[in-house]
């Protein structure tokens, strides 16, 4: 296991797949460890706040839409 996070391999898919599940609350510790090992934190991070402002998003555009119709 490498400590520096620029050496991590993970693909982008990977880390929108484990942010999304972890926005849904269900993660194996096995893929939460293999994602520890693997994926960069700050892409993790990055993912997360995109993830938070599309699901922000969507809500303001039901809520709109609910409102208006």
């Amino acid at each position: 296991m490498t400590s520096d996070p620029g050496h991590r391999k993970g693909s982008l898919w990977r880390t929108v797949k484990a942010v999304s599940w972890s926005f849904v609350g269900l993660r194996s510790r096995g893929d939460y460890e293999k994602d520890i090992e693997q994926l960069n934190p700050l892409h993790i991070v990055m993912i997360g706040f995109v993830g938070v402002l599309v699901f922000v998003g969507g809500l303001m555009l039901l809520a709109t839409w609910v409102v208006s119709g």
